[in-house]
């Protein structure tokens, strides 16, 4: 067992802490938010992520898992640290590292004996020598000389599917050139070790740039399947097909083969515009990511143009009302970061139409996030209450009870039967049959 603190508790934090107990280490979360740390020590979980709220409830029961204020006293008594706050983007896309240095600033104020120190947050190429330095300062203000190191941990939870992707990770990354850490950090991850998962163990820069690397191609692989799909809309093509027929391809695969509105959430817009900055930085622009952040910003203006121009072109939205199915930027998970539905329900609002919105999780989230728009928004309170009267029905977000809808039911709310399919979640010949006139995304 090994004794833990990770300082910050949102959503990487709490389930990385979370997780780590429940491979039997002793772990205390640190926040100097009070009010949730209280909620915490009640159990109550301030985000939504499917599986993550017994994971905590178990491990606190089992005294493996805590959660405190009291920062100092955390920092004192763990042998490992996990830097797991916040990257927020700056104006200019680049990473804010202000919360970073403010931990690893206490780290060295506060450690008392050898410390491995985790950056488990995304974070711009070279920070680890940052944190390293920040540390080194405080000690030397101390007037101490205390052992430790920096080792580089990247994160690759999807939101949804966190608890699974971190207890059954495809590969657990650690960069130092420590030997001592690396064996600790193998501690960390002992039940992973024993389950064979893959080790890629290199230096610290190498495994910040992993994570980049990795959400930016995933982020250029939806881009691309989102242009070839309004291509296929001008030529006569059906991208589920040639989707499917290019994923089968062993070198390239299915995943991430789904067109869309655009990508959203807390990773792939903010990762992209961070590479994006550190490759212009560095001399060497990565103009593919660079291409997919505007293309991406594209695609969801036009999703709006294409609901418009189907309802009868420029101005024909004035007067009309639309429901909206899904805005949360994926599904099982009640994040609206950077979501399609932002950019789409304002820009629906500002040419006149008004909406009636409904999404299983995000409807708390989407009060303020969409509050430059309220006087043009009804907060329906399920899929058919958002059909009712309304002109036109578009399903953003592909939840589970939007893949089985009552389409004739639906036909019979609508007061016209457009029914915009921005997920590609039903066939067209299923919704035509039930009355409805069907635009995917496509086809």
């Amino acid at each position: 067992m090994v004794t833990i603190t990770v300082i910050g508790t949102g959503y990487v934090g709490l389930v990385s802490g979370a997780c780590l107990a429940d491979f039997g280490n002793s772990v205390t979360c640190v926040d100097i938010n009070i009010k949730k740390i209280e909620d915490l020590q009640k159990g109550i979980i301030p985000i939504y992520e499917p599986g993550l709220e017994s994971v905590v409830a178990r491990n606190s029961v089992a005294g493996r898992l805590f959660f405190s204020t009291d920062i100092p006293g955390a920092l004192k008594k763990n042998t490992v640290v996990f830097i797991a706050v916040g990257t927020p983007p700056m104006e200019d896309g680049s990473a804010d590292l202000g919360h970073v240095e403010a931990a690893a600033r206490d780290i060295g104020r506060y450690m008392s004996a050898y410390t491995v120190v985790v950056d488990k947050s995304t974070v711009p190429i070279g920070t680890g020598r940052k944190v390293a330095q920040w540390i080194g300062e405080e000690l030397d203000k101390r007037g101490v000389q205390v052992p430790f190191d920096v080792v580089s941990n990247p994160e690759f939870l999807r939101e949804g599917s966190a608890v699974q992707d971190f207890t059954h990770p495809d590969r657990v990354v650690i960069g130092s050139e420590s030997g001592e850490a690396r064996k600790i950090m193998k501690e960390v991850y002992r039940s992973l070790y024993l389950n064979e998962t893959p080790y890629i163990e290199t230096n610290l820069e190498s495994a910040e740039m992993i994570k980049y690397a990795a959400n930016a191609f995933l982020a250029v692989k939806i881009t691309f399947i989102n242009e070839i799909a309004n291509l296929c809309e001008k030529v006569g093509a059906d991208v589920r097909d040639v989707a499917k027929a290019v994923g089968r391809d062993g070198r390239i695969g299915a995943k991430f083969l789904h067109p869309g509105p655009g990508y959203g959430g807390s990773c792939f817009p903010k990762d992209t515009r961070a590479l994006a900055h550190i490759g212009r930085d560095s001399g060497e622009p990565v103009s593919i990511v660079e291409a997919a952040i505007s293309a991406n910003d594209r695609q969801k203006s036009r999703m709006i143009n294409k609901i418009e121009e189907a309802l009868g072109g420029a101005g024909s939205l004035k007067g009309k009302t639309i429901a909206v199915l899904g805005l949360a930027f994926k599904p099982n998970t009640d994040d609206m970061r950077e979501s399609p539905a932002l950019t789409i329900c304002e820009g629906l609002a500002n040419r006149g139409a008004k909406l009636r919105v409904w999404d299983p999780a995000a409807m708390k989230e989407a009060a303020w996030r969409l509050a430059s728009i309220q006087d043009k928004l009804f907060f329906a309170a399920d899929e058919y209450d958002a059909a009712a009267g309304s002109a036109a029905l578009v399903l953003l977000t592909e939840w589970n009870q939007f893949r089985n809808l009552d389409l004739s039911r639906v036909k019979n709310l609508l007061t016209l039967p457009y029914f915009f399919d921005l997920r590609n979640v039903y066939k067209q010949e299923e919704a035509e049959n039930a009355g409805l006139k069907y635009i995917g995304i496509g086809k």
